[in-house]
């Protein structure tokens, strides 16, 4: 029999923590030639969700938790959930049942196929805010053509791994971690199921649209160079155009003895390349941002308890 291990992060789940267990359990009474191994990764909740994890770890010695000192993240969980568990195959989930346990089914057949990942990709965006679905789509159109990783449109961490598959995303110890990229970059033979959007049963989700907007950018900034390539891009053509038009302020000067007049025009155009030139900046300070979080080396997590 093969073990499965589950990676849950978790960030104020009280009551999808025990929901979860028992849809999974439901769903491994299919799956006889497999047994679970819980890892439920406490990313600083302020709530009971460590209290009803260590409930489940009474009951069931297949349970284990790793409590976080603070909160670092979704891929802070993701990643020490792979470091710390050990196991013949492993997934991702989250906690609140977005990722359908009855889907595994299909994935463990999929990897059985010869697949080293499995993962699920999500068809609709059902039950979301317009606003938000329509720039997630937009980001996945975008990350498609400017990316070097493989960004599956509606891809969601929930995936079956292999060891070796593991192995490949955990040597990626990069600490501005968008695991949605790793995945897609590290490569191997790889295959994702379609469903349709399922709402999470309690609670409300910890993204808001700012952090979806902000982690998008991460994912831009760390799998793509294309921002640094747009921006010197456009700094060659403010250049055309800003030798262009003092082409046509000394021209018109010397056929029609005005100098003084269009003022307004020289404003404009210093006022724009002047915001050319911030928006360059601001660019290459995002990356240098990065560069500088890279080089401190702190971790990526600390562990405040884990059992």
């Amino acid at each position: 029999m093969q073990s499965l291990a589950i990676i849950v992060p978790c960030h104020n789940e009280e009551e999808n923590v025990p929901l979860f267990y028992q849809a999974v359990q439901q769903t491994f009474n299919k799956l006889t030639d497999y047994r679970p191994i819980f890892w439920y990764i406490n990313d600083g909740s302020t709530d009971k969700t460590l209290s009803e994890i260590k409930k489940l770890q009474q009951v069931d010695q297949a349970v284990h938790f790793i409590d976080f000192s603070r909160s670092f993240g979704k891929e802070a969980g993701m990643y020490a959930g792979l470091q710390h568990a050990k196991a013949d195959l492993y997934t991702i989930m989250d906690a609140d049942l977005q990722d359908p346990p009855e889907m595994l089914v299909d994935m463990l057949h999929g990897i059985e196929e010869g697949y080293e990942m499995v993962g699920a990709a999500r068809v609709d965006r059902t039950g979301e805010p317009a606003l938000r679905s329509f720039f997630s789509n937009m980001f996945y159109k975008l990350m498609k053509k400017i990316s070097q990783a493989d960004i599956v449109p509606g891809a969601r961490d929930f995936r079956v791994m292999t060891p070796k598959y593991v192995k490949a995303v955990l040597s990626l110890s990069e600490h501005n971690r968008f695991s949605k990229g790793i995945f897609g970059w590290v490569g191997f033979k790889s295959k994702y199921l379609p469903y349709k959007n399922v709402e999470r049963k309690h609670g409300e989700s910890s993204w808001s649209f700012y952090s979806l907007f902000k982690y998008s950018l991460d994912g831009i900034i760390d799998f793509s160079d294309a921002p640094l390539a747009f921006v010197s891009w456009l700094g060659i053509v403010s250049c055309i155009l800003s030798a262009l038009a003092l082409i046509f302020i000394v021209m018109r000067a010397l056929l029609f003895h005005n100098s003084v007049a269009g003022w307004p025009s020289m404003v404009s155009i210093f006022l724009m390349i002047g915001g050319l030139q911030l928006f360059a900046m601001g660019v290459l300070g995002r990356y240098i941002g990065k560069i500088y979080l890279e080089v401190k080396d702190r971790p990526i997590y600390i562990i405040n308890e884990t059992k």
